[in-house]
Order: C-alpha cells, then sequence, then structure tokens
C-alpha cells in the first residue's frame, strides 16, 4: 500500500445494533513532515500527505515568491533524510544562480501544519506577497452551469479519500469543465501547492486560462497562492473568510464559495461567471 496511507485497527461502535461494536481495519490517510531545503539549507517543514513532493516544495516556493518559473529551479531532489529505515521526507530545491536565496526573516517562521498552511508570521503585510501577474485584465469567463458540476468531478477523482475519508482535495480546470489535474492532501494549502508546482513544471503559468477548486474553505493564504500562479478564479465548495474575498478584490481575482450543485455565492469579480 502507498505511503498516502495506513491501516489500523478500530472499534466501531454502533448504539442501533445488537453486536454493539467490532473490530476492523480502517485506512487513515497518511501525515509525515517534510522539509524543504534550498541549496542544502533548511526553509521549511511541512506535515503532508507523502506523494508528489518535489511539486509541493517547488509550489511553495512559487507560492512564497521565491521563484516564479521552472527555469528558476536547476534540480528538485528527494534526499533520505536521516530517519532509518529512509523516508525520504526532505526535498532539496537547486535554484538558478540568477536567482536570490530566499530571505529568512525571525518574523517568518516557515514551520506549517497540515491545516493552517504558513504560520507564525509578524503580520497580514508579512504574508501578503506580490504576484507577478496581473489577473485585474485576465479575460476568462466560465459558465455558471459549468462550474456547479466541477465539485462532482473533483469529488470522482478523489481515489485516496475513498480510502480515508480524510484528505483535502485540488483540481485545475478548464473553463469548459475539463479535470486537468487534481492532488490530494491531508493539509488543503499542500493540495494547492501540489498543483501549482505541477503547472510551473509544465511551464503553464500564468494560469490565465484556468479554475482552481478547492474542497472546503477559502482562505486568505489559499487566495494569495492562486494569485501568485495567476489564477483569476478560484473557486471553494465551502465558505472564504474576510480576509480571502478583500484579497480576491484587492488583485482582481474571481472568487466563488458554496459550490454546491445547483448554487454558489460569488465574492468577488462576478464578471466572470456568465449566467
Amino acid at each position: 500500500m502507498a505511503r498516502s496511507t495506513g491501516r489500523r485497527t478500530v472499534v466501531t461502535v454502533d448504539v442501533s445494533a445488537s453486536s454493539g461494536s467490532r473490530s476492523r481495519q480502517d485506512h487513515l490517510a497518511a501525515e509525515e513532515p517534510l522539509e524543504i531545503r534550498v541549496r542544502k539549507k533548511p526553509l521549511a517543514v511541512t506535515m503532508r500527505t507523502p506523494g508528489h513532493d518535489i511539486d509541493l516544495a517547488m509550489g511553495f516556493l512559487l507560492s512564497e515568491g521565491v521563484i516564479g518559473e521552472a527555469t528558476d529551479v536547476t534540480t528538485a531532489q528527494l534526499c533520505a533524510g536521516t530517519d532509518t529505515p529512509n523516508t525520504y521526507n526532505v526535498v532539496d530545491i537547486v535554484l538558478d544562480p540568477s536567482v536570490p536565496p530566499p530571505v529568512t526573516d525571525p518574523s517568518r517562521n516557515f514551520y506549517t501544519t497540515s491545516s493552517c498552511g504558513v504560520c507564525g508570521k509578524a503580520s497580514i503585510d508579512a504574508v501578503k506577497t506580490k504576484s507577478r501577474f496581473d489577473v485585474t485584465g485576465f479575460p476568462l469567463e466560465v459558465a455558471a452551469k459549468t462550474l456547479v458540476e466541477l465539485p462532482t468531478k473533483l469529488r470522482a477523482a478523489q481515489r485516496t479519500f475513498d480510502r480515508t475519508g480524510g484528505l483535502h482535495a485540488a483540481g485545475l480546470f478548464t473553463t469548459d469543465g475539463e479535470l486537468l489535474v487534481l492532488r490530494e492532501d491531508v493539509g488543503r494549502h499542500n493540495a494547492v501547492d501540489k498543483v501549482l508546482g505541477w503547472a510551473l513544471r509544465e511551464g503553464r503559468l500564468p494560469l490565465s486560462d484556468n479554475v482552481l477548486l478547492v474542497s472546503g474553505r477559502a482562505s486568505f493564504e489559499l487566495v494569495q497562492k492562486a494569485w501568485m500562479a495567476g489564477l483569476p478564479l478560484l473557486a471553494a465548495v465551502s465558505a472564504p473568510s474576510t480576509l480571502a474575498v478583500e484579497l480576491a478584490e484587492e488583485s482582481g481575482m474571481t472568487l466563488v464559495g458554496f459550490l454546491r450543485e445547483p448554487k454558489m455565492n460569488i465574492y468577488a469579480g462576478a464578471q466572470r461567471v456568465t449566467v
């Protein structure tokens, strides 16, 4: 079985059944630390579901403004680390000599969790990394009828979720509703970084003709990540936060929440959704 899942014995209790309880094997979503290094120097540690780790690391560097295109990276490789047995929970990125190294600041603690993304940053201004893409002028349009079908398509492609029930998903779609890539992770922000890292390595940036759909809610950090990749439209199956809406308005993005067939709420950039 892949490291994206694990098995444990659980006791299932059903108060409506005469048997009361029974033991069985259950699949759990894996969660392990991943250390991201730049030129062999530790930069960040994130708790994630193993798989597509290089995409995760490159997506993280993209959303933090360290890199902006695939040519900014010379090599990216999984390393064994110090664990016994080796778990390959380290990714080392070597940047092109023309790319400035990431600035480490005591006010920006790059330890991240699977739930909250980058934590410990001193202020909102510290995390509001500016994108190199001006999405305001991106003329993307998508039919509302197409948008409301996306959550069903996303869910149908979540293979690991079917076994564990414990993973978030992010999917990149065309405006016609075609799923280009899907990634799952215990952290919603990690799933997005994996998608963005894939797009970066495929040379697809900016993602001016695409829609990003995330399971759960749309946070400030997810809007920032989408902006850094040049995505004009971010949709979520749950609610956005106030800061997420403010950043979407500031950046010129379209932000959709509560995307559940047959309805949605458009919190910013409604001109891109045609009815």
